[in-house]
């Protein structure tokens, strides 16, 4: 049995004083039902009642209210420098989870993306850091994990006929 259990996630800033933390990579904080083990040694039982994006400083509320706080962990990246506009571009036509800095770009260790980068004109560097990339469009966190209204690529209606488009890379 955990030690803890929590079904509510509490939103960076909505909360405060943590009873301890748990570290998570890009990959585990995408999460619905889990057993975590906490910082402080304990084991946190989360079930939520969707799939969840988790972000750096969002919190699981406990059974009691206590807060256990979502930490990002370090992990493999590639550090993108150049033309900085042009190479968020190509990121994101490939739908590649990137974290926007001023003066760099993070993905997560790709080869094949970075070597595509480098084509590009891109400095490519090999860096360990937390990632945090920008969330979804329409403010629903990971792109592949949202829904909203029709778009050029769902179906959708034109009065006399629905059809669907392609949206092929």
């Amino acid at each position: 049995m955990a030690d803890f259990t929590s079904q509510t996630i509490r939103k960076a800033g909505d909360w405060s004083d943590a009873l301890t933390h748990c570290v998570l990579s890009y990959e585990d904080r995408f999460l619905r039902r889990k057993v975590l083990t906490v910082a402080s040694g304990e084991t946190l039982l989360v079930d939520l009642a969707h799939t969840t994006s988790l972000d750096h400083g969002d919190a699981f509320e406990v059974s009691d209210g206590q807060m256990i706080e979502v930490i990002a962990a370090d992990e493999p990246l590639l550090e993108i420098t150049g033309n900085l506009v042009q190479l968020a571009w190509h990121i994101g036509n490939r739908h590649t989870p990137c974290q926007i800095e001023p003066t760099r770009l993070l993905i997560q260790n790709d080869p094949v993306i970075g070597h595509m980068l480098e084509h590009l004109g891109a400095t490519v560097t090999p860096v360990t850091a937390p990632f945090t990339p920008e969330g979804g469009a329409y403010g629903h966190g990971r792109t592949h994990a949202h829904a909203h209204g029709a778009t050029a690529h769902a179906p959708h209606d034109h009065g006399a006929h629905t059809h669907d488009h392609s949206h092929d890379h």
